[in-house]
């Protein structure tokens, strides 16, 4: 799979020794762009559709944060590159997909393109289809706890849970929904060998319901009943995990 970039770097000795190792050691990458500060890279990234951006962190008038803070809606991998290991944690915030320190280790960099372009690989063959999961069929029950009792809930017929600080509401297919004082996390345990994938921190769907998968740096999902719910960049590869 091709991949199309830009590198964003303020150091030209730098760029030139990344462009070099992608030519020789990543030929499915397309380096189509060069930028040296966060104005150039806006340009860049407003012009063209990309799919990776390799981004060094420190640059002048403003950092790679501050870069994809003004870019907003981000539809692309993010690979950092920089001689600061200090950033590393607010690089996973920033939902990058893989954090290569200087000097580069081609060993590293190799594993970084091979990880996006499994991404990419997944994402491009379900866009703008709908989504066939592996398996398509669940007849399994979980039990909600009532004042008088308890109910019993078909797991085929819930659409998705969502958090709520400790309490978890339940979306059925009928409509309905239900606010159970368990955590997301309780919910996501005990369905772990049904059709449930957790797609964000708030969010676990069933991959049954879902019909679309739309495109972007975590992207988003649309259930059967037109719900769209924004899939978190460290949960994508699972979730297209589920489906073929």
């Amino acid at each position: 799979m091709k991949l199309t970039s830009i590198i964003v770097e303020d150091e030209e000795t730098s760029r030139e020794i990344l462009k070099n190792y992608l030519e020789k050691y990543c030929p499915n990458v397309s380096v189509i762009g060069e930028a040296s500060n966060v104005e150039e890279a806006l340009i860049l990234i407003r012009n063209n559709d990309l799919d990776v951006v390799f981004l060094d962190v420190e640059m002048p008038y403003g950092n790679a944060f501050d870069l994809l803070d003004k870019v907003g809606d981000i539809n692309f991998e993010t690979i950092f590159v920089t001689a600061y290991n200090h950033y590393a944690m607010d690089a996973l915030n920033a939902h990058a997909s893989y954090y290569l320190m200087k000097p580069i280790s081609i060993d590293e960099l190799i594993k970084a393109v091979d990880y996006v372009t499994e991404i990419k690989t997944k994402e491009d063959a379900l866009q703008d289809q709908v989504l066939v999961p592996k398996t398509n069929t669940d007849n399994g029950k979980i039990t909600i706890p009532q004042l008088d009792g308890f109910e019993v809930i078909n797991t085929a017929d819930i659409l998705f849970c969502k958090a709520d600080d400790n309490y978890t509401e339940i979306h059925l297919n009928t409509n309905k929904k239900k606010i159970v004082s368990k955590t997301l996390k309780y919910f996501e345990d005990i369905l772990i060998d049904s059709s449930f994938a957790r797609v964000h921190k708030s969010y676990l769907v069933n991959v049954n319901e879902v019909v679309k998968y739309v495109k972007g740096k975590g992207g988003s999902v649309v259930l059967s009943n037109g719900k769209q719910i924004m899939v978190s960049a460290s949960r994508k590869s699972e979730l297209l995990s589920y489906f073929q």
